[in-house]
């Protein structure tokens, strides 16, 4: 039976990711609703991933498929990632399975292997880029090694079909300056994206990075989407004064400590405000450290980690969101954030989605005294009704462009108009 001329075809697509638990974050998150998005429209969905534990919402779906690697834990993280064992008998089992297209979330050992599959097997690969790997090198010592000893197996393990010895030496000098294990991941992150037929990135700022690798590859900007989350009654007293929030994970690279830094300063203007910061704040030595004396000083309220569908209760409360890091390649907190109609004082002038400054909310430098003047300058102009409410409908405004069903229908048209054509 022939399909109508201009009818969207049924689709059998494999999504690679590295990062599948047992920690959350925001890339799990998206893959998932990606699988959510292709089985509910009818289509099938093969996962590929580290073998570990963690959320698992459409296991046992009619059409998913799912492959899990070998992996092993990362030190100090709450991650496992595939060690690259039976790399041969997954492209063997996706040969049988035949997906009509490749979709890889990033430059890891599942990664690679989606990118061997799409050239061993010939199906179009698209690239979803996700991390931004110099940022991040600045803040996880455990993982460079292991994704540095994956770049520098590639050659024997895959026989030089997707990099050689020459590429790894060519980046060395291309990328000298970022340090010897970033210079290598970045020479490969270059050879992986111009093999995609296609990267999409999750922000502006992403794509520039990824023009700062591979200047000539086609790139489509596709923000990831996010919709309010359901409200409820404040989980804790109100502060007499202003409510500052932070919602979301913890760790090294968030700027944890320089934010808490900054509201110290706050806190010695404004004695009665507060700062709350929702996650799992007890993870890392240091971060733990600087919170528990905030928290015993009287400045912090530490409510631990919360079910995301608690999260809406915390920011409808708050009176203003703060953001301090520098490594996000988008923020989904931003837009929940803006979303609850809260105004945003962040320290990533290049994450601007949903932020027009002096509007609803304010750009600073990541520096304590920079980002403590951008919370006082916003805590202050909330004092006016009129600000107020027209800040709370521009967060919105910028917010609702990106649903979680506008965004799926987004990647479907994209996965349709990538698959290979069926003899």
């Amino acid at each position: 039976m022939t399909q109508p001329a201009g009818a969207a075809r049924s689709l059998r697509v494999a999504e690679f990711t590295d990062n599948y638990g047992p920690g959350s974050n925001g890339l799990m998150f998206a893959v998932q609703h990606l699988e959510g998005n292709l089985l509910d429209a009818g289509h099938e969905v093969i996962v590929v991933a580290p073998h570990a534990k963690g959320p698992n919402p459409h296991h046992g779906r009619p059409g998913r498929t799912e492959i899990r690697l070998p992996s092993v834990r990362v030190p100090k993280m709450p991650t496992r990632v595939a060690n690259g064992r039976h790399f041969e008998r997954t492209i063997d089992e996706l040969a049988r399975l035949s997906p009509d297209l490749l979709h890889v979330h990033g430059l890891g050992t599942v990664g690679a292997l989606g990118w061997l599959a799409a050239r061993r097997l010939g199906i179009p690969m698209l690239v979803t880029w996700h991390t931004d790997y110099d940022a991040y090198a600045d803040h996880y010592a455990p993982v460079l090694p292991l994704l540095t000893g994956v770049v520098r197996a590639l050659p024997l393990v895959t026989r030089g079909e997707l990099v050689d010895s020459n590429d790894l030496r060519n980046a060395e000098v291309r990328y000298e300056d970022r340090g010897r294990s970033t210079a290598l991941l970045l020479g490969v992150a270059q050879k992986m994206l111009e093999a995609a037929v296609l990267t999409t990135t999750p922000s502006p700022k992403t794509a520039a990075r990824c023009r700062e690798i591979a200047p000539n590859i086609p790139i489509r900007v596709v923000p990831n989407g996010v919709d309010p989350l359901p409200p409820g009654p404040p989980p804790i007293p109100h502060p007499a004064g202003p409510m500052v929030l932070y919602a979301g994970r913890i760790a090294p690279e968030k700027g944890i400590p320089l934010l808490a830094e900054a509201f110290a300063l706050v806190h010695a203007q404004l004695p009665e405000s507060r700062l709350c910061i929702v996650g799992d704040w007890q993870r890392y030595t240091h971060i733990k450290k600087v919170l528990a004396e905030g928290r015993d000083a009287g400045r912090i309220i530490l409510p631990g980690e919360q079910k995301r569908e608690a999260l809406g209760a915390y920011y409808g409360m708050a009176d203003v969101f703060a953001f301090p890091s520098q490594t996000d390649t988008q923020a989904l907190v931003l837009h929940e954030a803006a979303l609850a109609g809260l105004p945003i004082v962040s320290v990533d002038h290049e994450l601007n989605l949903v932020i027009d400054p002096g509007v609803n909310g304010e750009f600073t430098r990541p520096t304590a005294a920079s980002l403590a003047a951008g919370l006082l300058r916003v805590i202050d102009r909330l004092q006016n009704r009129d600000w107020r409410t027209a800040a709370a409908h521009r967060s919105v405004e910028l917010a609702s462009q990106w649903s979680i069903a506008s965004q799926a229908q987004t990647m479907l048209d994209i996965y349709q108009e990538l698959a290979a054509p069926r003899a």
